[in-house]
């Protein structure tokens, strides 16, 4: 599963590796020079503005403190600051009532893939899952839903394209209380953040939800695409004004994408992030892991 991740950002590392291996650590901390090198290689592999700065002025603190490499004290601080990052909930049972997981996200992100990788990655470890199709706008998301869902002997809840999707839900919702099922994994339609009447039928959607248990959805999980860079920053963000978000999905990490919107998202949001996407096989879908996503992004010898 390491090598799968250090593979996925092979070109996040290359480039950030290249842009400070030069660079000496001394207890003087960084030079002018040398927070310059290290702001370009942290922008240019998505870290964004916030996450460099915070980082440049991180790693220069340590090694004035304690001297060593630039490259080992900048791994240290990215790891301090991903595992800073709230656990996840646990996902189980809620008491009489399933767990019912909401994924939202914009046109492109993967999140219909997503769904299937990860109702496969739930019943693997012994939970029962069922899928709502709510991305009732497009036929071939109900359809793609279902084929998963018939691969993976994962039952699926539809309507006809253009049902209204809340409806869709809510049946869903009744059938997997009905049949005993512990996870519920609701797709909804793709939607640009600017898009408010969209928005608004999340709304309308998690109102719906909440008919059966109160405290439901109790998560809400942002599939972002990772080559999106920092657009991802202002969908995170318009996301979460709507509708609250309570996790993160993030996708396409192998590629042409650069992993550093990770720290991005990590910075800004300080939202867990459950999973994340480094290919297109199904077990490609990992839990996010701090230390090991620090320690690929500087082990150049973990895909040998």
């Amino acid at each position: 599963m390491f090598k799968r991740l250090s593979q996925g950002i092979a070109k996040t590392r290359a480039n950030l590796v290249a842009g400070i291996k030069s660079l000496t650590g001394t207890h003087e901390g960084l030079s002018e020079n040398d927070r310059e090198t290290l702001e370009t290689a942290l922008l240019l592999a998505d870290c964004g503005v916030e996450a460099s700065t915070d980082l440049i002025d991180a790693t220069h603190a340590s090694l004035r403190k304690n001297g060593g490499a630039v490259a080992d004290t900048l791994k240290t601080e990215i790891a301090d600051l991903l595992n800073g990052l709230p656990d996840c909930r646990d996902i189980a049972r809620q008491g009489e009532n399933p767990y019912i997981i909401l994924v939202v996200g914009v046109n492109g992100a993967g999140k219909t893939t997503s769904i299937a990788k990860m109702g496969q990655h739930l019943k693997a470890s012994g939970l029962r899952v069922m899928f709502a199709a709510g991305d009732t706008f497009r036929a071939a998301a109900v359809e793609q839903l279902k084929t998963w869902g018939e691969r993976l002997d994962i039952p699926v809840i539809a309507q006809h394209t253009g049902a209204d999707p809340a409806s869709v839900i809510f049946d869903a919702c009744a059938a997997a209380k009905s049949r005993d099922f512990d996870v519920l994994i609701a797709d909804t339609a793709g939607r640009l953040q600017t898009q408010s009447n969209l928005m608004a039928e999340l709304e309308k959607i998690a109102r719906v939800i909440g008919k059966h248990d109160p405290e439901a959805p109790h998560e809400t999980i942002l599939v972002i695409d990772a080559t999106m860079g920092q657009n991802a920053l202002s969908q995170a963000d318009l996301f979460d004004k709507q509708i609250g978000l309570d996790s993160l999905l993030i996708t396409k990490l192998d590629g042409t994408s650069k992993g550093g919107i990770v720290i991005a998202l990590a910075r800004k949001f300080g939202r867990p992030i459950r999973y994340i996407g480094v290919g297109e096989r199904p077990d490609d879908l990992q839990t996010f892991s701090a230390i090991d996503f620090a320690t690929a992004l500087f082990d150049e010898q973990a895909t040998d």
